[in-house]
Protein backbone atom coordinates (compact mmCIF):
# COMPACT_ATOMS: atom_id res chain seq x y z
CA UNK A 1 0.00 0.00 0.00
CA UNK A 2 2.70 2.35 1.06
CA UNK A 3 4.11 1.70 -2.55
CA UNK A 4 1.14 2.39 -4.25
CA UNK A 5 1.01 5.74 -2.38
CA UNK A 6 4.77 6.36 -3.18
CA UNK A 7 4.45 5.63 -6.53
CA UNK A 8 1.00 8.24 -7.02
CA UNK A 9 2.65 10.78 -5.19
CA UNK A 10 5.77 10.64 -7.39
CA UNK A 11 4.10 10.47 -10.75
CA UNK A 12 1.90 13.37 -9.44
CA UNK A 13 4.82 15.48 -8.74
CA UNK A 14 6.24 14.41 -12.28
CA UNK A 15 3.41 15.52 -14.20
CA UNK A 16 3.29 18.71 -12.18
CA UNK A 17 6.74 19.70 -13.07
CA UNK A 18 5.94 18.67 -16.67
CA UNK A 19 2.88 20.68 -16.72
CA UNK A 20 4.46 23.87 -15.32
CA UNK A 21 7.39 23.63 -17.91
CA UNK A 22 4.99 23.56 -20.68
CA UNK A 23 3.41 26.45 -19.65
CA UNK A 24 6.45 28.20 -19.13
CA UNK A 25 7.81 27.38 -22.63
CA UNK A 26 4.55 27.76 -24.06
CA UNK A 27 3.96 31.27 -22.58
CA UNK A 28 4.90 34.23 -24.35
CA UNK A 29 4.30 36.58 -21.62
CA UNK A 30 6.67 35.21 -18.83
CA UNK A 31 9.21 35.40 -20.98
CA UNK A 32 8.88 38.58 -22.05
CA UNK A 33 8.83 39.65 -18.53
CA UNK A 34 11.75 38.10 -17.49
CA UNK A 35 13.27 39.65 -20.70
CA UNK A 36 12.35 43.25 -19.60
CA UNK A 37 13.18 42.98 -15.73
CA UNK A 38 17.01 42.13 -16.92
CA UNK A 39 17.00 44.97 -19.71
CA UNK A 40 15.78 47.16 -16.70
CA UNK A 41 18.92 45.83 -14.78
CA UNK A 42 21.02 46.60 -17.83
CA UNK A 43 19.72 50.21 -18.20
CA UNK A 44 19.97 51.17 -14.37
CA UNK A 45 23.82 49.35 -14.43
CA UNK A 46 24.60 51.71 -17.23
CA UNK A 47 23.01 54.95 -15.67
CA UNK A 48 25.27 54.22 -12.65
CA UNK A 49 28.38 53.97 -14.87
CA UNK A 50 27.47 57.20 -16.61
CA UNK A 51 26.78 59.31 -13.48
CA UNK A 52 30.05 57.80 -11.63
CA UNK A 53 32.34 58.11 -15.30
CA UNK A 54 30.90 62.05 -16.26
CA UNK A 55 32.10 63.82 -14.02
CA UNK A 56 35.74 62.35 -13.66
CA UNK A 57 35.72 62.77 -17.73
CA UNK A 58 34.74 66.50 -17.19
CA UNK A 59 37.34 67.20 -14.95
CA UNK A 60 39.98 64.82 -17.20
CA UNK A 61 38.62 67.60 -20.57
CA UNK A 62 39.18 70.72 -18.06
CA UNK A 63 42.59 69.19 -17.30
CA UNK A 64 43.33 68.93 -21.33
CA UNK A 65 41.77 72.26 -22.21
CA UNK A 66 43.07 74.81 -19.52
CA UNK A 67 46.42 75.00 -20.20
CA UNK A 68 45.79 74.91 -23.66
CA UNK A 69 43.97 78.00 -23.64
CA UNK A 70 46.08 79.84 -21.20
CA UNK A 71 43.53 79.51 -18.36
CA UNK A 72 46.96 78.40 -16.40
CA UNK A 73 50.18 78.53 -16.63
CA UNK A 74 51.36 75.32 -18.61
CA UNK A 75 54.90 75.59 -17.29
CA UNK A 76 53.58 74.80 -14.39
CA UNK A 77 50.20 72.87 -14.97
CA UNK A 78 50.82 70.88 -18.19
CA UNK A 79 47.96 69.23 -20.12
CA UNK A 80 47.12 65.80 -19.36
CA UNK A 81 48.41 64.45 -22.33
CA UNK A 82 52.12 65.63 -21.61
CA UNK A 83 51.58 64.34 -18.36
CA UNK A 84 50.45 61.03 -19.94
CA UNK A 85 53.41 60.82 -22.35
CA UNK A 86 55.72 61.59 -19.56
CA UNK A 87 54.21 58.76 -17.56
CA UNK A 88 54.43 56.60 -20.81
CA UNK A 89 58.38 57.14 -20.72
CA UNK A 90 58.91 56.99 -16.90
CA UNK A 91 57.00 53.43 -17.58
CA UNK A 92 59.52 51.97 -20.37
CA UNK A 93 62.42 53.70 -18.55
CA UNK A 94 62.03 51.46 -15.67
CA UNK A 95 61.52 53.93 -13.44
CA UNK A 96 57.93 53.90 -12.51
CA UNK A 97 57.44 50.30 -11.95
CA UNK A 98 60.33 50.32 -9.52
CA UNK A 99 59.40 53.63 -7.47
CA UNK A 100 55.71 51.66 -7.46
CA UNK A 101 57.36 48.46 -6.17
CA UNK A 102 59.50 50.29 -3.05
CA UNK A 103 56.22 52.12 -2.11
CA UNK A 104 53.77 49.42 -2.45
CA UNK A 105 56.38 47.39 -0.33
CA UNK A 106 56.35 49.75 2.38
CA UNK A 107 52.69 50.41 2.17
CA UNK A 108 51.29 46.63 2.16
CA UNK A 109 53.56 45.43 4.79
CA UNK A 110 52.72 48.49 7.47
CA UNK A 111 48.87 47.78 6.17
CA UNK A 112 48.91 44.21 6.72
CA UNK A 113 50.59 44.35 10.15
CA UNK A 114 47.95 46.71 11.20
CA UNK A 115 45.08 44.28 9.94
CA UNK A 116 46.60 41.15 11.78
CA UNK A 117 47.30 43.69 15.49
CA UNK A 118 44.49 45.81 15.42
CA UNK A 119 40.94 43.71 14.50
CA UNK A 120 41.91 41.06 17.02
CA UNK A 121 42.67 43.94 19.67
CA UNK A 122 39.64 45.61 19.34
CA UNK A 123 37.67 42.87 19.18
CA UNK A 124 39.07 42.06 22.54
CA UNK A 125 38.58 45.61 23.59
CA UNK A 126 35.18 45.78 22.40
CA UNK A 127 33.89 42.48 23.90
CA UNK A 128 35.43 41.77 26.83
CA UNK A 129 35.17 44.65 29.13
CA UNK A 130 38.37 44.39 31.53
CA UNK A 131 40.53 44.53 28.14
CA UNK A 132 39.03 47.94 28.04
CA UNK A 133 39.64 48.91 31.17
CA UNK A 134 42.96 48.67 30.91
CA UNK A 135 43.99 49.50 27.09
CA UNK A 136 41.56 52.63 26.92
CA UNK A 137 43.27 55.10 28.73
CA UNK A 138 46.47 54.27 26.58
CA UNK A 139 44.61 54.63 23.06
CA UNK A 140 43.01 57.20 23.91
CA UNK A 141 46.05 59.37 24.10
CA UNK A 142 48.10 57.70 21.45
CA UNK A 143 45.03 57.99 18.23
CA UNK A 144 45.13 61.47 18.93
CA UNK A 145 49.08 62.34 17.86
CA UNK A 146 48.95 62.56 14.06
CA UNK A 147 51.27 59.64 12.83
CA UNK A 148 53.18 62.91 10.36
CA UNK A 149 53.96 64.80 13.70
CA UNK A 150 56.00 61.48 15.48
CA UNK A 151 57.48 60.50 12.05
CA UNK A 152 60.87 62.16 13.21
CA UNK A 153 60.86 60.10 16.41
CA UNK A 154 60.43 56.40 14.30
CA UNK A 155 63.66 58.43 12.24
CA UNK A 156 65.74 58.94 15.30
CA UNK A 157 64.74 55.11 16.83
CA UNK A 158 64.58 53.47 13.58
CA UNK A 159 66.62 55.37 11.26
CA UNK A 160 66.01 56.18 7.47
CA UNK A 161 65.53 52.72 6.53
CA UNK A 162 62.85 50.35 5.11
CA UNK A 163 61.94 49.81 9.05
CA UNK A 164 60.98 53.80 10.13
CA UNK A 165 58.18 53.51 7.02
CA UNK A 166 56.46 50.60 7.72
CA UNK A 167 56.62 51.79 11.29
CA UNK A 168 54.96 54.55 10.31
CA UNK A 169 52.67 52.82 7.83
CA UNK A 170 51.65 50.62 10.96
CA UNK A 171 50.98 53.57 13.29
CA UNK A 172 48.61 55.37 10.71
CA UNK A 173 46.88 52.30 9.97
CA UNK A 174 46.54 50.76 13.54
CA UNK A 175 43.77 53.04 14.83
CA UNK A 176 41.01 53.60 11.95
CA UNK A 177 41.32 49.77 12.43
CA UNK A 178 41.34 49.37 16.23
CA UNK A 179 38.45 52.27 16.15
CA UNK A 180 36.11 50.98 13.87
CA UNK A 181 36.06 47.24 15.16
CA UNK A 182 35.39 48.51 18.67
CA UNK A 183 32.76 50.05 17.30
CA UNK A 184 31.61 47.17 15.15
CA UNK A 185 31.55 44.96 17.92
CA UNK A 186 30.22 47.76 20.22
CA UNK A 187 26.85 47.93 18.28
CA UNK A 188 25.80 44.76 17.45
CA UNK A 189 22.28 44.53 17.75
CA UNK A 190 21.08 43.75 21.26
CA UNK A 191 17.94 41.58 19.50
CA UNK A 192 20.49 39.28 18.02
CA UNK A 193 22.47 38.64 21.29
CA UNK A 194 19.17 37.73 23.13
CA UNK A 195 18.11 35.77 20.49
CA UNK A 196 21.41 33.47 20.34
CA UNK A 197 21.72 33.31 24.03
CA UNK A 198 18.32 31.56 24.40
CA UNK A 199 19.58 29.40 22.18
CA UNK A 200 21.75 28.51 24.33
CA UNK A 201 24.95 29.23 22.55
CA UNK A 202 27.95 29.25 24.86
CA UNK A 203 30.02 32.78 25.28
CA UNK A 204 32.94 31.84 22.92
CA UNK A 205 30.31 30.78 20.27
CA UNK A 206 28.28 33.47 20.83
CA UNK A 207 31.74 35.50 20.19
CA UNK A 208 32.63 33.54 17.06
CA UNK A 209 29.06 33.13 14.95
CA UNK A 210 27.10 36.51 15.98
CA UNK A 211 29.46 38.91 17.02
CA UNK A 212 32.54 38.94 14.20
CA UNK A 213 29.98 38.46 11.74
CA UNK A 214 27.71 41.11 12.82
CA UNK A 215 30.86 43.60 12.80
CA UNK A 216 32.75 42.84 9.98
CA UNK A 217 30.32 45.49 7.60
CA UNK A 218 32.03 48.04 10.42
CA UNK A 219 35.55 46.61 9.99
CA UNK A 220 35.66 47.15 6.53
CA UNK A 221 34.85 50.70 6.93
CA UNK A 222 38.31 50.67 8.78
CA UNK A 223 40.17 48.42 6.44
CA UNK A 224 39.13 51.14 3.63
CA UNK A 225 40.13 54.55 5.82
CA UNK A 226 43.42 53.00 6.50
CA UNK A 227 44.32 51.32 2.96
CA UNK A 228 43.80 55.32 2.28
CA UNK A 229 45.73 56.17 5.00
CA UNK A 230 48.87 53.79 4.33
CA UNK A 231 49.52 55.51 0.83
CA UNK A 232 49.11 59.02 2.06
CA UNK A 233 51.61 58.96 5.02
CA UNK A 234 53.82 56.93 2.91
CA UNK A 235 54.39 59.36 0.38
CA UNK A 236 54.61 62.03 2.86
CA UNK A 237 57.48 59.91 4.50
CA UNK A 238 59.11 59.31 1.35
CA UNK A 239 59.45 62.34 0.96
CA UNK A 240 61.58 63.38 4.31
CA UNK A 241 64.17 60.57 4.00
CA UNK A 242 63.68 58.03 0.98
CA UNK A 243 65.82 57.20 -1.99
CA UNK A 244 62.59 55.48 -4.03
CA UNK A 245 59.13 55.71 -3.79
CA UNK A 246 56.35 57.33 -5.56
CA UNK A 247 56.80 60.18 -2.46
CA UNK A 248 60.94 60.18 -3.19
CA UNK A 249 59.91 60.86 -7.15
CA UNK A 250 57.49 63.67 -6.87
CA UNK A 251 59.76 65.38 -4.51
CA UNK A 252 62.85 64.57 -6.73
CA UNK A 253 60.90 65.87 -10.07
CA UNK A 254 59.86 68.89 -8.48
CA UNK A 255 62.64 70.04 -7.49
CA UNK A 256 64.50 69.19 -11.09
CA UNK A 257 61.41 71.21 -12.37
CA UNK A 258 60.62 68.57 -14.42
CA UNK A 259 56.74 69.27 -14.03
CA UNK A 260 55.01 66.54 -16.13
CA UNK A 261 57.07 63.62 -14.66
CA UNK A 262 55.60 65.01 -11.17
CA UNK A 263 52.47 65.19 -12.02
CA UNK A 264 52.79 61.10 -13.63
CA UNK A 265 53.76 60.46 -10.16
CA UNK A 266 50.52 61.92 -8.55
CA UNK A 267 48.14 60.25 -11.08
CA UNK A 268 50.21 56.86 -10.20
CA UNK A 269 49.26 57.09 -6.46
CA UNK A 270 45.41 58.50 -7.23
CA UNK A 271 45.51 55.10 -9.91
CA UNK A 272 46.86 52.88 -7.18
CA UNK A 273 45.04 54.37 -4.18
CA UNK A 274 41.22 54.00 -6.58
CA UNK A 275 42.57 50.04 -7.12
CA UNK A 276 43.23 49.59 -3.43
CA UNK A 277 39.50 51.32 -2.63
CA UNK A 278 37.74 48.35 -5.06
CA UNK A 279 39.85 45.34 -4.51
CA UNK A 280 39.01 46.38 -0.66
CA UNK A 281 35.09 46.38 -1.71
CA UNK A 282 35.07 43.71 -3.77
CA UNK A 283 36.22 41.87 -1.14
CA UNK A 284 33.75 42.93 1.81
CA UNK A 285 30.85 42.39 -1.22
CA UNK A 286 32.32 38.69 -1.07
CA UNK A 287 32.27 38.56 2.89
CA UNK A 288 29.22 40.35 3.68
CA UNK A 289 27.35 38.74 0.63
CA UNK A 290 23.89 38.36 3.63
CA UNK A 291 24.06 42.42 3.98
CA UNK A 292 21.19 43.90 2.09
CA UNK A 293 21.44 47.92 1.25
CA UNK A 294 18.97 49.99 0.62
CA UNK A 295 18.27 49.88 -3.74
CA UNK A 296 19.58 45.51 -3.93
Amino acid sequence: MANVSTTTTSTSTRSSGEVLGRYEAGNPASSRLNGGVVLRALRVKVQQWFRNLIVIAAFLALWEIAPRTGLVDNTFFPPLSTVLKAWWQLLLSGDLAEHTEASLSRSLGGFLLALVVSVPIGLAIGWWKPVAAYLNPLLEVMRNTAPLAILPVFILLLGLGETSKISIVFYACFFPLLLNTISGVKNVDPLLIKSAKSMGLSHLALFRKVIIPAAIPTIFIGIRQSGAASILVLVAAEMVGAKSGLGYLIQYTQFSFQIPEMYAGILSISVIGLILNYVILYIERKLTAWKQTYGD
